[in-house]
């Protein structure tokens, strides 16, 4: 896997989707499109969801494009790569941080993407499953979950982007669909 990582405007990503779908019946690649009922429940954290499968974190689920094909193949539980305030060139690590000639090891303490650019990542994904969820009858809008994990050290769970991440959502429901949220208050 490359180390550099291409993602997409919201408007590219739905585009690819719809195109993909209505001239090939597939998403990203995805020729067994997962479709769920709404019987179809698990309880987990607090949260129904429709299938208790989906992708481990790694920088597979650090691009929307990765997170809505693993959505279209059946995931409903999607593990989010861990947000952090350090990165690799700030430890001194180099890559690729996994070596393996008869033994695998992973040295990373480190995520592709800052704080802010995954954020973009996690929020177009969000957006366009509860989207193609109802509009291609996928499942239920509210049938799946993502799960993140927030930093290795208490540092980084005290990031001031943690803090913020609710004003940034308001301002990426206003950059991709025209919404704005005042004080809690949704408009379009």
């Amino acid at each position: 896997m490359s180390d550099i990582m291409y993602p997409v405007s919201f408007g590219n990503l739905m585009n690819h989707i719809m195109t993909e779908y209505k001239m090939y019946n597939r998403i990203y690649n995805v020729n067994k499109i997962h479709r769920t009922n709404h019987e179809q429940r698990l309880s987990i954290f607090g949260k129904s969801i429709e299938n208790p499968v989906g992708p481990a974190a790694g920088p597979n689920t650090q691009l929307a494009q990765n997170i809505v094909a693993s959505y279209v193949a059946g995931a409903r539980c999607i593990e989010l790569k861990t947000v952090q305030i350090m990165y690799g060139e700030e430890l001194g690590i180099p890559r690729p941080c996994i070596y393996s000639v008869d033994e695998t090891y992973n040295v990373e303490w480190s995520s592709e993407y800052s704080c802010d650019e995954a954020a973009d990542e996690y929020i177009k994904a969000w957006f366009a499953l509860k989207l193609i969820s109802k509009e291609l009858g996928l499942g239920d809008p509210d049938g799946f979950l993502f799960i993140m994990s927030v930093g290795y050290n208490l540092a980084g769970i005290k990031s001031q982007w943690l803090i913020n991440l609710s004003t940034q959502c308001a301002v990426h429901l206003n950059l991709l669909c025209g919404m704005n949220v005042n004080n809690g208050v949704l408009t379009m």
